[in-house]
């Protein structure tokens, strides 16, 4: 029987690329547009891969140096004593971030959960925590208690406090020593990424300078900062500017795509202990917790996270030269350094916001025909629309774009396992947007 499927033997030969793009719903005129902006990312892109490579080659020394061996790949179950794969995980990301100890396991479900082990393991009633970075981001408020929340810090006697960045999306230095004159300040946290505000990423090199400017006036209190997003876009992470914790989460960088579940801690030996205790229970720590069946996952997904890191950032940067030459506020902007993978784009109203996300999402290979609606989320204090038809639910390492349907409408868009895949979904949502007439080519 003659098959005339497009591959099979003695068949019509492939499609030219453009082609394929217009069968996925990208018209010409898309193409047109982003042709000349991708030849002039080119060398921008090379930058990329040379730091996904040195990233890669660090990996690749700390999995050779914790001597990992296949007999780590298997999980145990139960209690998790003498799980060996998951010690040995720990201290692949021990060595990678620079740190004493790590604490990565299944049993973290997310960033924000990951965060607040981390707050409230090393912080005691009466104590109190410091934002140096500002408003934190929407789901920790109700961690700390700037929003009634029941079981947040606040309902345990911590206090908090906050210290705006300047209008230059610098440290408050002045602000944060004043602040620090507080005898029962023990904790000051750093947001590395913005979150959803308008606001410019913090730099490792930015991150390190307060980290020693609080350590110069204060060495008993301790710096965490909020990773999630950051890992791997440097050469470095906080940790080897002496942050005593960094914490991010595995469906995020870290987890390379492949992770389902999963965050970690790592930091000072006694910070990441006394965050296993608030995990498990007094007395068991990090001796408890079994790594099921996940861990070829988790270090594998950690091997690839570079790389697939590296092509976040392409589409992120894809992302915001198309739409400033579009003429829409864009943080960062098509040139500046990058320190995560976030790309906000300003819409000024919600039609823009719902149309770029449900472009988003009819590029995802999962889910490709919902739509993407704005709708109430735990821990938001709005509506929010987040796409992400993605392998892992939740994943924002892989392609998705959310934001809170609130001014100024702005939409942030994240991720994409390959860099071919994030392409394409930035040219479907200014196919999106064009068929709604809500821009021009």
């Amino acid at each position: 029987m003659e098959n005339d499927r497009e591959g099979s033997a003695g068949c019509a030969q492939a499609q030219p690329l453009n082609a394929v793009y217009g069968g996925l719903g990208v018209s010409d005129k898309v193409l047109a547009f982003a042709a000349p902006i991708l030849e002039e990312l080119a060398p921008r892109f090379a930058q990329i891969d040379e730091t996904a490579e040195y990233c890669q080659l660090r990996v690749l020394r700390a999995m050779q140096n914790a001597h990992i061996g296949e007999a780590h790949l298997k999980g145990t179950t139960g209690y998790g004593y003498d799980d060996i794969g998951r010690d040995g995980l720990e201290r692949v990301y021990a060595e990678y971030f620079g740190t004493e100890d790590a604490l990565v396991r299944p049993q973290i479900s997310c960033g924000t959960h990951a965060l607040a082990l981390a707050l409230s393991g090393n912080l005691r009633p009466g104590d109190t925590l410091v934002s140096a970075a500002g408003k934190p981001y929407d789901t920790l408020e109700e961690v700390i208690g700037i929003r009634p929340s029941r079981g947040s810090l606040a309902e345990y006697g911590v206090r908090y406090r906050q210290v705006d960045l300047t209008d230059t999306d610098d440290f408050d230095f002045a602000g944060i020593e004043e602040v620090l004159k507080d005898p029962s300040v023990r904790l000051v946290t750093i947001q590395r990424s913005k979150g959803y505000q308008t606001r410019r990423t913090l730099s490792v090199a930015q991150i390190g300078e307060a980290i020693r400017f609080i350590k110069e006036r204060r060495s008993d209190v301790l710096v965490m900062v909020d990773n999630c997003y950051g890992e791997f876009t440097e050469r470095i992470e906080p940790s080897h500017m002496g942050a005593d914790m960094v914490v991010g989460s595995l469906i995020k960088n870290p987890g390379g795509g492949l992770a389902p579940v999963g965050g970690y801690i790592a930091g000072t030996a006694e910070c990441v202990e006394n965050a296993a205790v608030r995990l498990s229970s007094p007395g068991l720590g990090k001796e408890v917790g079994p790594s099921l069946d996940l861990l070829p996952a988790f270090y594998q997904g950690f091997f690839l996270a570079p790389v697939v890191t590296s092509s976040a950032l392409k589409g992120a940067i894809f992302a915001a030269r198309c739409y400033e030459t579009l003429g829409f506020d864009v943080l960062p902007d098509g040139k500046e350094t990058r320190h995560d993978i976030i790309q906000a784009i300003t819409f000024g109203n919600p039609e823009g916001v719902i149309a770029f996300c449900q472009g988003i999402q009819s590029a995802s290979p999962v889910d490709s025909f919902v739509a993407a609606e704005p709708a109430p989320m735990p821990g938001y204090d709005s509506d929010v629309i987040m796409a992400a038809g993605a392998f892992v639910s939740g994943s924002s390492i892989e392609l998705s774009a959310d934001g809170p349907i609130k001014p100024p409408y702005s939409v942030y868009f994240q991720g994409g396992l390959t860099w071919p895949h994030a392409k394409f979904g930035i040219l479907r949502s200014l196919q999106n947007l064009l068929d709604r007439g809500l821009i021009a080519l």
